[in-house]
């Protein structure tokens, strides 16, 4: 199993270079198809006491559709004109439904962190949400991260669907890492019991041609993920993997602990799946 195609989500503002390079580096590894997105969803009348006050013109959709294209531009310039299987598509739509739409023809996903304070859902792709709507693994770029080798790759174990799911998708990354290894937070009463679920895992990815080490961690004064990242930066990780938890509740997914604080605060790339 290997990436044959993966997709980027774009930004229609700001400048998501670093997220664009490091998908076409991937690709490149991977000898994959790229595709980048980008999106808008048209806003509705602005209406005030039954009145239309503003609404969007035939111009604006023009302008939009332009500013899309020009992004396209931008976007194959930076992913490298020379390459045929880069390819870019927009949508007049909500990026979060444009995206989890266009995923079915990607084995990957590439997106950015999550960001503090309100979505404009009209322009800007909430990372957290679409996560559950992808039915795709998702790789999560976090700030300040140039490139992404994947050389050490951590695998955050939780012995769930979701963590089983994660590793399944990481195979490409797993089997072109110089090192692996299998991680799990635990009590000291759990120790032997954690150690017993992450061996299999190792035995597992060993059957597969994968050598992983097995690294139970016990759980001290912080949370399981802040321990999970200082394992990762002490032992020069660059990439991790987990399991996206959580439910939805009256359409609104409610993460779990470990979930919110992978999207908004992981120092390093993590590749997330549900």
């Amino acid at each position: 199993m290997s990436y044959a195609s993966l997709m980027v989500y774009v930004e229609i503002e700001g400048i998501p270079e670093q997220k664009v390079r490091i998908a076409s580096e991937l690709a490149k590894k991977f000898d994959a198809a790229l595709i980048g997105l980008s999106a808008r969803a048209v806003p509705p009348p602005f209406v005030a006491e039954g009145v239309i006050i503003e609404e969007v013109t035939e111009a604006d959709i023009k302008q939009m559709q332009a500013a899309l294209a020009k992004r396209g531009d931008w976007f194959r310039g930076v992913a490298g004109l020379d390459r045929r299987d880069v390819e870019w598509r927009t949508a007049l739509d909500f990026p979060g439904d444009a995206l989890a739409r266009e995923a079915r023809c990607a084995d990957l996903v590439i997106i950015g962190q999550q960001t503090h304070g309100r979505y404009d859902y009209y322009r800007s792709l909430d990372p957290g949400k679409v996560l559950f709507k992808l039915g795709r693994p998702a790789l999560l770029v976090a700030p300040g991260v140039a490139s992404l080798r994947a050389e050490h790759v951590v695998v955050a174990w939780k012995d769930t669907r979701e963590a089983r799911r994660a590793v399944l998708d990481a195979m490409p990354f797993l089997r072109t890492a110089k090192r692996v290894s299998v991680v799990e937070v635990c009590d000291r009463d759990e120790k032997e019991k954690a150690s017993v679920r992450i061996n299999d895992v190792v035995r597992y990815l060993e059957r597969h041609k994968i050598n992983a080490d097995p690294r139970p961690v016990l759980h001290r004064d912080r949370s399981d993920v802040n321990h999970l990242f200082q394992f990762a930066l002490d032992e020069g990780a660059d990439l991790l993997v987990a399991g996206a938890y959580g439910h939805s509740r009256l359409g609104e997914w409610i993460f779990g602990g470990m979930t919110r604080e992978i999207l908004a605060s992981s120092p390093l790339c993590c590749l997330m799946s549900h």
